[in-house]
């Protein structure tokens, strides 16, 4: 009762006179109860008030369908397990709408007082810090006690939320345990709510898993069409492609179908393809209109300089178009492909083929091997004798060398979330503040990013602001991996020649060969193959040099080769598993990943 005491005169002191003891609160609710504030919600109500009618409640339950259907049987036996009599569990939609509540009689009636009903919003903006408002707008499980809540119509309650997401990481809803704080607060509610959202999730990407097969069954039948067509999933990823659209089209599935160029892939005619029952739609099927083809090679090409292979691929000639007419503008532009498949060269490329920066300095920094403690003087540069151990006549930094020219951060998906700040500024702003100053210093740049990460994944888990996203994400260019250009490869290889002064001939048989490999590592791997022919036979290569003879990880393909960082990355999601003893949700959460992201990296690692 001491507690209670004490947070309710924490919480009375904080809706008299805005003073909060941010000390006696956790910070999720903090956060919460200065946004409710802000929001201008009555801390001396809180009952729902946007409720919606038996017709609108009728829809949101259809449009819901699949998620009621498999929540309903968890959501009973739960209930039957904890059997407390003040206890209720609802599921409550992603946008805040209560679809389903269970619980005995008196407890229902009870939270019908509030307003705490089907069909009710409960998000913070309408009722005040909530369980489940709260794990909504977080996206974390949280426990909500007594005076905890904003207002006072849900103090009376001690609730508990965790949200659900799809195997993308796409939020469903959430799901929620409401008990009356009449009786002992129980500490089991949280772990109980949370494994029967992770039995709502295992159940949803188990049928998301049947949909994508039925999905790709019934787009089969349209192998061999004349046209190309794409089969896209409900949650908007392209699983499927017909013969003609492969050829057409160099992107390796699964992949969303926004990131097709409109210019180039119009849809022509959409088909709905629904379940077995045909209750709910699994996804869609999609027949593109011609193609655009890119320009001709004799025209553009004479006009941009590339100091790479050019080669006769359709994906790459497409990736040098882009890369031709952005060239000309100041737009930030991102690169995003594997490992080894020539990022730098590209922006190089982009840098010198621009009127206004080719004859400034292009300056390179790779983002994931600068430690975080000393990224910001490196880019931002400092004062004299700004830190302890820092130079008397200061740094100039990255960012002020690159004046005039053109900045190229690789691996941006690794920066600090303090860094992304401070970045940020210097795009707005065009100015920087170097550690020490006392005022920005006004800078002249062109940013380039690139990345093999995925930025729109990075900022749907908050490992990347939104603000920051969008500043660098304006003229988004994919590069091909080399096994989508293997039509150029005796081109790489006379390239090779000529760069390294090496004579030697490839035989034909290791040529045909290298034509079937699919090059996890990209260009890094076939030029360290090449680099290993060249050191052990100089300009007299065997004509019967076999593939086991230099390139062993093919003689192994059934085996899985992981770099020395996948390899680290693997023994920690195995410790985390071993230390959470084979539970996957502890095991990411002790981790600080999303368990989205947890179980991907299981399936990447084959541990699942």
């Amino acid at each position: 009762m001491v507690n209670e005491t004490v947070k309710r005169n924490v919480w009375q002191r904080f809706v008299r006179e805005g003073v909060l003891d941010a000390a006696r609160l956790q910070k999720r609710i903090e956060e919460s109860w200065y946004m409710c504030q802000k929001k201008g919600v009555n801390p001396y109500d809180g009952k729902g008030s946007d409720i919606l009618t038996p017709e609108q409640l009728k829809q949101r339950l259809e449009k819901n369908d699949r998620l009621t259907s498999i929540a309903g049987p968890i959501m009973d036996k739960v209930m039957m397990s904890i059997q407390q009599a003040n206890t209720m569990i609802l599921l409550v939609d992603k946008e805040g709408y209560i679809l389903a509540a269970r619980g005995p009689d008196p407890t229902l009636k009870r939270a019908s007082k509030i307003n705490f009903i089907e069909g009710s919003k409960w998000t913070e903006d309408v009722v005040g810090t909530n369980a489940v408002g709260t794990a909504l707008r977080t996206g974390e499980a949280i426990t909500v006690v007594g005076t905890e809540h904003y207002s006072v119509a849900s103090q009376h309650f001690s609730c508990s939320a965790a949200p659900i997401h799809a195997p993308d990481g796409t939020l469903l809803g959430v799901l929620d345990m409401t008990s009356a704080l009449a009786d002992s607060r129980h500490e089991h509610m949280l772990a109980a709510v949370c494994a029967a959202a992770f039995a709502i999730e295992q159940q949803w990407a188990s049928l998301a898993k049947m949909d994508e097969q039925s999905l790709i069954m019934a787009a089969s039948f349209y192998r061999q069409h004349t046209a190309p067509m794409a089969a896209v999933s409900a949650s908007g990823f392209i699983i499927w492609m017909n013969d003609v659209m492969k050829e057409q089209c160099q992107m390796t599935v699964p992949f969303l179908l926004c990131e097709l160029p409109k210019n180039v892939w119009k849809q022509d005619i959409m088909r709905d393809v629904y379940n077995e029952s045909g209750s709910f739609q699994i996804g869609r099927l999609i027949q593109f209109a011609n193609v655009k083809k890119t320009p001709a090679l004799n025209g553009w090409i004479d006009t941009f300089h590339y100091s790479g292979v050019i080669g006769t691929s359709e994906s790459f000639q497409h990736v040098l178009w882009q890369a031709e007419r952005v060239a000309k503008t100041d737009a930030a532009v991102h690169i995003y492909g594997e490992t080894g498949t020539g990022k730098e060269i590209l922006a190089r490329a982009i840098h010198q083929n621009s009127s206004r920066r080719k004859n400034g300095p292009f300056v390179a920094v790779n983002c994931g091997a600068i430690p975080a403690s000393l990224m910001e003087s490196e880019l931002f540069g400092y004062e004299g004798g700004a830190f302890t151990g820092a130079s008397r006549s200061g740094y100039q930094g990255k960012i002020r060398d690159a004046d005039g020219g053109t900045l190229f951060l690789d691996e941006i998906g690794d920066i600090p979330e303090q860094m992304q700040i401070s970045l940020l500024r210097v795009l707005q702003e065009q100015e920087v503040m170097p550690v020490g100053a006392s005022k920005p210093i006004p800078v002249n740049l062109r940013i380039i990013t690139a990345t093999h990460r995925n930025l729109i994944e990075l900022v749907n888990t908050r490992k990347m602001r939104e603000d920051l996203f969008y500043r660098i994400y304006v003229f988004p260019i994919q590069l091909p991996p080399l096994r989508h250009r293997l039509c150029d490869m005796e081109r790489f290889i006379d390239d090779y020649k000529k760069r390294t002064k090496w004579n030697g001939v490839v035989p034909e048989s290791l040529m045909r060969t290298f034509k079937q490999h699919s090059f996890p590592g990209n260009f890094r791997e076939l030029f360290n193959i090449l680099d290993r022919i060249r050191i052990l036979y100089g300009d007299h290569v065997p004509s019967g040099l076999s593939a086991s003879d230099c390139m062993t990880s093919l003689e192994r393909k059934c085996e899985k080769q992981w770099t020395s960082r996948q390899e680290m990355e693997r023994e920690e999601l195995m410790q985390a598993l071993k230390d959470a003893k084979g539970h996957a949700p502890t095991a990411a959460k002790q981790m600080g990943i999303p368990r989205s992201t947890f179980y991907r990296k299981l399936k990447q690692y084959e541990m699942n």
